[in-house]
C-alpha cells in the first residue's frame, strides 16, 4: 500500500461559468471532463478591472466564449500558461486575439520522445509558442495583485507554477492536484525533477493550492505535498520490490502496483513507473538492459 495522500475532489461549481473562490480569483471550470481532467479545466482569473488569466483551456468557441463573458468590461493584461498540453494552453493566442494581451509561458523546448511507443503524444499542444518567455521568479502585477512565476519541473521540462503573493496561494497547474497524482511521462517527464520541485513548493508554505484540476488545497498544503513525496518515495520502494519478486518488466509491475485503478490509467501509470526506473538507473540501484529505459525494456536490481 503506497503512502496515503488526503485527496479533495468536492468542489461545488457549474460549466463553463465563472465563480468568485476568493478575493482576488474567480475561476471558470471548462467543460471537458475526462479520466486526466478530472471535472475539467480550472481557469482562473486574477484581478477585478486589468486581470491576468491563468491556464486558459481548450480551443473550444463555447469555451472561449464563455471566458470573455467572465472577463466583459475588463482589460486582460496577461494570458499566463503553465505547460503546453492540450486541456491547458490551446486557448490562448485565440483569447489573446480577442482581448489584445499577450501569451506567456517558458519556452524551454520539451523532450522529444524516440523509444517510448506508449508516450501521450495527444496530450501535447504542438502548436502552442507563447508571445513572451517566463523565467523563475518574474513577476507580473496589476490593480491590487502580484504573481510570481514559480519554476517547477517534473510533469513537463517546461513547467512553470504561478504564485499570488496577495494571498499566499499558488497555482500549480498539473504539479499538483488534489484529486489525483500527477503523470510524469518520459523523457519530457522527469521523476527527480518532480520531487525537487514538490520540495520547493512545500518549503514556500503555501495557504492555498488551486490545481487546474479539482478543488482548493486549502487543509495544510505543505503537509499535502509532503504526502505526495511519501507516495512517490514509496511507490519507488515498490518498484524495487516487483523487481526483487522477478519482475523485470514495467507492464507487469503496472498491473499490480495499481491493481485498484482504472484500467484506462494503466498506459499513464506505465510512463509513471518508466519515470521512477529512470532515477532508479540514473541512482546506480537499477540495471536497464538492452539500450536507454523504455516502457518494454528489462530491468533488474543492481544490488
Amino acid at each position: 500500500m503506497a503512502a496515503k495522500i488526503p485527496f479533495v475532489r468536492d468542489m461545488d461549481f457549474e460549466y463553463e461559468t465563472a465563480q468568485r473562490v476568493s478575493p482576488l480569483i474567480r475561476r471558470l471550470v471548462a467543460n471537458n471532463p475526462g479520466p486526466f481532467t478530472f471535472r475539467g479545466t480550472g481557469v482562473y482569473i486574477v484581478g477585478h478591472g486589468d486581470v491576468a488569466i491563468i491556464d486558459p483551456g481548450p480551443d473550444n468557441e463555447e469555451h472561449i466564449d464563455a471566458v470573455l463573458r467572465a472577463v466583459e468590461g475588463e482589460r486582460v493584461t496577461h494570458i499566463l500558461v503553465t505547460h503546453r498540453h492540450m486541456d491547458h494552453s490551446p486557448a490562448a493566442h485565440p483569447l489573446a486575439a480577442r482581448t489584445g494581451a499577450k501569451v506567456y509561458a517558458s519556452t524551454i523546448p520539451p523532450k522529444p520522445s524516440d523509444c517510448d511507443a506508449l508516450r501521450l503524444e495527444a496530450s501535447d499542444d504542438h502548436l502552442f509558442t507563447p508571445d513572451l518567455n517566463v523565467e523563475d521568479g518574474q513577476r507580473f502585477a496589476g490593480p491590487g495583485w502580484t504573481i510570481e512565476a514559480v519554476f517547477t519541473p517534473g510533469h513537463t521540462t517546461n513547467h512553470m507554477a504561478y504564485a499570488l503573493l496577495e494571498e499566499n496561494a499558488l497555482f500549480p497547474g498539473d504539479h499538483i492536484m488534489g484529486w489525483s497524482t500527477t503523470v510524469i511521462g518520459p523523457p519530457d517527464g522527469d521523476m527527480t525533477a518532480y520531487l525537487a520541485s514538490l520540495e520547493k513548493v512545500r518549503d514556500r508554505n503555501f495557504s492555498t493550492i488551486w490545481p487546474t484540476h479539482g478543488p482548493p488545497i486549502t487543509d495544510n498544503p505543505s503537509a499535502f505535498v509532503q504526502a505526495f513525496i511519501d507516495h512517490r518515495i514509496e511507490r519507488e520502494n515498490q518498484i524495487v520490490a516487483q523487481l526483487r519478486a522477478g519482475k523485470t518488466q514495467i507492464k507487469d509491475m503496472v498491473a499490480v502496483i495499481y491493481a485498484d485503478v482504472d484500467k484506462r490509467l494503466h498506459p499513464a501509470a506505465c510512463h509513471s513507473v518508466l519515470a521512477h526506473m529512470i532515477r532508479l538507473v540514473e541512482l546506480g540501484r537499477v540495471e536497464c538492459m538492452g539500450g536507454p529505459p523504455c516502457v518494454d525494456s528489462m530491468y533488474a536490481l543492481r544490488d
